[in-house]
């Protein structure tokens, strides 16, 4: 996870691994999909119409993935920003929601286009969605909201998190340790 400090508040960008990763899954995919029709245009092989045919019905699909996540590719995009403090908030491009109101905080998949949003739901049962355009890894995902968030949240927000994270697995993949909250 790609964390900058700006006075006080952290500008969360996607890591350069997930960066990568995305690009090279969009557009390798655009790309096979291309060579598998170029190649069924061939008519060397016995399954040129299978070729033809599977790169048709891939080539949309890759087109689609490719169109939603490109935003995300904006070289600097902050995703989202975090002022950790007691009155602290989160921020997206355009939705801000104060620590103290989050009741629930999750990583959801959208089906439609298989991008990962942070959904928001506060006390007062609004939902706030940043989108990460899969820029931010599950675990990485853990441990911000655990790091940063998490000390400022409300005792029920704290519970409904802790039943949701597992700091054995950030320990033992990530080597992160909740830090003790002295109150």
């Amino acid at each position: 996870m790609n964390v900058k400090s700006e006075n006080g508040s952290l500008h969360i960008k996607g890591s350069k691994f997930m960066y990568a990763w995305m690009a090279v899954f969009t557009f390798s995919g655009i790309f096979a999909s291309l060579f598998i029709i170029s190649e069924g245009f061939s008519f060397e092989s016995k399954y040129s119409l299978f070729y033809i045919a599977g790169g048709i019905s891939l080539l949309p699909i890759f087109i689609y993935l490719t169109v939603w996540a490109l935003p995300g590719f904006k070289p600097g995009k902050v995703l989202l920003t975090i002022i950790p403090r007691e009155n602290g908030v989160v921020k997206s491009k355009n939705r801000t929601v104060s620590i103290k109101d989050i009741r629930n905080i999750d990583l959801i998949r959208n089906p439609l286009n298989l991008i990962n949003d942070i959904v928001i739901e506060s006390f007062d049962g609004r939902k706030f969605k940043i989108r990460t355009y899969n820029l931010i890894d599950e675990l990485d995902y853990e441990v911000m909201i655990d790091k940063y968030i998490y000390p400022y949240m409300t005792d029920n927000a704290k519970e409904v998190w802790d039943r949701k994270v597992n700091l054995e697995v950030l320990l033992e993949e990530v080597k992160y340790e909740r830090e003790k909250i002295e109150r």
